[in-house]
């Protein structure tokens, strides 16, 4: 999935999330909307993590710093080079998910619940994709 194909998928998550709690506080709502979009955006940048270590070098964060939209228009082309990185892209998200999840829920069952559905979702897309099923 693309970046924008996962803020997409976030939406209907995020919404279902917010729609069954108890918070009445729209500041709270608005909070909790732009955290779960954004994590289901920003936990790809673990992607660059990942390309470091098969690389040794930053070069594919760098050429996005350089020219962000790329990040938008050539998603294809982003990690060249890094070799077959789907079954490591999969279980870095598992793996910062599962700490991610723990860490919010300590803070509240409703950011604990967001980021857990939120970021299954993610995992299910890119395994989807990751298999050519979507």
């Amino acid at each position: 999935m693309k970046s924008g194909e996962h803020f997409l998928l976030s939406v209907p998550v995020v919404g279902c999330v917010l729609a069954r709690l108890d918070e009445r506080s729209p500041r709270r709502l608005a909070a909790l909307a732009a955290y779960g979009l954004g994590l289901g955006v920003f936990i790809d940048l673990d992607h660059f993590v990942l390309a470091r270590l098969r690389v040794g070098d930053w070069r594919h964060l760098v050429g996005c710093l350089r020219n962000p939209k790329r990040v938008f228009t050539d998603q294809e082309h982003l990690f060249d080079g890094t070799g077959g990185m789907a079954s490591l892209r999969v279980l870095s998200h598992v793996l910062v998910g599962g700490v991610l999840v723990a860490l919010a829920r300590r803070v509240s069952r409703p950011v604990g619940t967001l980021t857990a559905a939120v970021l299954y979702v993610h995992v299910l897309a890119d395994l989807l994709r990751d298999n050519d099923i979507v």
